[in-house]
């Protein structure tokens, strides 16, 4: 697995865990750590927002190369 699979699943991942703390407790860690920094928080979303657009475009390409 290349390094920048393991960088967006790992953005995938720590997004998801947000959302579901989000879902379930009303609370957001992404605003939480990065308090009073909205243009850090927005470029985390970013970030989430990448990784997860990566990890469909890689998941498609490699169903359909079987």
């Amino acid at each position: 697995m290349k390094i920048l699979d393991k960088i967006a699943l790992i953005l995938l991942l720590i997004g998801g865990l947000n959302w579901g703390t989000v879902g379930v407790a009303d609370f957001n860690m992404v605003m939480w750590i990065f308090i009073g920094m909205r243009m850090v928080q927005h470029v985390v979303y970013i970030l989430f927002g990448l990784a997860a657009i990566w990890v469909i475009v890689r998941t498609f390409k490699h169903c359909m190369s079987r």
